[in-house]
């Protein structure tokens, strides 16, 4: 994919993890990523997902793993797809693995359980019954109108030593933590398919006209097998 000469807003780049290393240890970090298609789908009218994304794009999301501290999904992404939410197609390290699950609805025996020295955290409200399941610790927090606060989450993290957090899915997780600014970098990982109907990578609360629609600086990247990477910087606007 080349970019046209001298658009400051498209651009190509070698190195998406720069912003990883370079990211401000002082205040929270917080990248998230959406595997998607062409047409921007994530799953069919069915709910079929299983795979519209290959191998470099899976690669890609392992690389995320192994440079944050911790990964955030939602109840729903676990009854879906029970993911196990370790680093295993790259090297590294395993993140903290977080389950945000307001009602309290998880119950019974899950992969992102298993036990392997790695600190795992269900975030729940704070009227939701305890529960008592090994090694994992509970973060109960107030709801407000909407809901848990994304902002109270990630500092809910970041106080515990968290500084590099990924929020990994699913897409509805994705879009709340959008809709409250929570999110630094946005990691589209695009795949050469055109589902053409089904559901859609993000829900974002409405807009009245395209003023008020996000315009991030934005870079590309070829992760192979024709798959490529939209990384989208949410705290900088692109160039007019």
């Amino acid at each position: 994919m080349q970019a046209r000469p001298g658009d400051p807003a498209t651009k190509l780049t070698a190195d998406p993890f720069a912003p990883f290393r370079a990211a401000d240890a002082a205040r929270p970090f917080v990248v998230a990523q959406l595997g998607q298609s062409l047409d921007g789908r994530i799953a069919t009218v069915s709910g079929a997902s299983k795979y519209i994304n290959g191998e470099p794009a899976l690669d890609h999301l392992h690389r995320i793993r192994a440079a944050v501290d911790a990964v955030i999904v939602g109840a729903g992404t676990v009854q879906a797809d029970d993911p196990q939410l370790t680093v295993r197609r790259v090297a590294g390290r395993n993140p903290a693995r977080v389950v945000i699950d307001p009602g309290g609805r998880l119950r019974g025996p899950a992969k992102w359980l298993e036990p392997d020295g790695t600190p795992c955290f269900l975030i729940t409200n704070e009227e939701a019954p305890a529960f008592t399941i090994p090694d994992v610790e509970q973060i109960r927090l107030p709801v407000g109108p909407d809901g848990l606060s994304p902002k109270a989450m990630i500092d809910a993290l970041f106080v515990r030593g968290f500084k590099k957090i990924l929020v990994e899915g699913g897409a509805r997780t994705i879009s709340v933590f959008l809709d409250a600014g929570c999110i630094d970098r946005l990691h589209l990982l695009v795949a050469p398919i055109i589902i053409g109907s089904g559901r859609n990578g993000l829900d974002l609360k409405p807009i009245d006209d395209l003023t008020s629609a996000l315009r991030p600086a934005t870079t590309f990247h070829a992760l192979g097998g024709n798959e490529f990477l939209i990384d989208c910087n949410l705290r900088q606007p692109a160039e007019a």
